[in-house]
């Protein structure tokens, strides 16, 4: 499993070696020796979840106040376009966001530090997310930023017509960086 630098700092992406025969593949998807390694400490993700969602749908752009919420991503079946924008005041790409295509051929996993927003769009007919999490949820420490923020200017690929309500009703970039709270 390769490990690499994004242009975002402390974004990782794991790119597993996937061993494929006429059988099909088998593939690894997490390696604490791995983590380690690249100073992630595995025993702080306590909790795994899965989303399952159809084509050209979008959720986010989600984060967490507090102390906010790092997580590892990938998507198990089919394709997402993967967007994390960095919300770490201080930090030398605050405010900048990178795009990266998560799918069931390639297994790559984003770990994405506490204190960004992360959203996706299903470019498959249906995608199953997975997500391995360094914090219990705590739906009081939600944040969401619009998906079409002009500030942020994230060019999604498919039009987008099926948001949540919460996704529908959240607010702006200058708003969350207005009031100094991050997730």
């Amino acid at each position: 499993m390769r490990v690499e630098t994004t242009e975002l700092r402390d974004v990782l992406l794991f790119r597993p070696s996937p061993h494929r025969d006429d059988r099909g593949f088998f593939t690894r998807t997490f390696d604490a020796d791995v983590a380690a390694a690249h100073g992630l400490d595995p025993a702080t993700f306590v909790q795994d979840s899965q989303s399952r969602s159809a084509h050209g749908t979008l959720r986010g752009l989600h984060g967490r106040g507090g102390d906010g919420e790092a997580k590892l991503v990938r998507c198990a079946r089919g394709a997402i376009l993967d967007v994390i924008v960095d919300g770490r005041p201080g930090s030398p790409t605050y405010g900048r966001h990178e795009a990266f295509r998560l799918d069931d051929e390639q297994f790559w996993m984003l770990y994405v530090p506490s204190g960004f927003l992360h959203g996706f769009q299903v470019l498959s007919d249906v995608a199953d997310i997975c997500y391995r999490i360094d914090r219990p949820h705590d739906p009081t420490e939600d944040l969401s930023v619009r998906h079409d923020d002009p500030d942020l200017a994230i060019a999604w690929p498919l039009p987008v017509d099926n948001l949540s309500p919460r996704d529908r009703s959240a607010g702006s970039w200058r708003d969350l960086t207005s009031s100094h709270v991050h997730g």
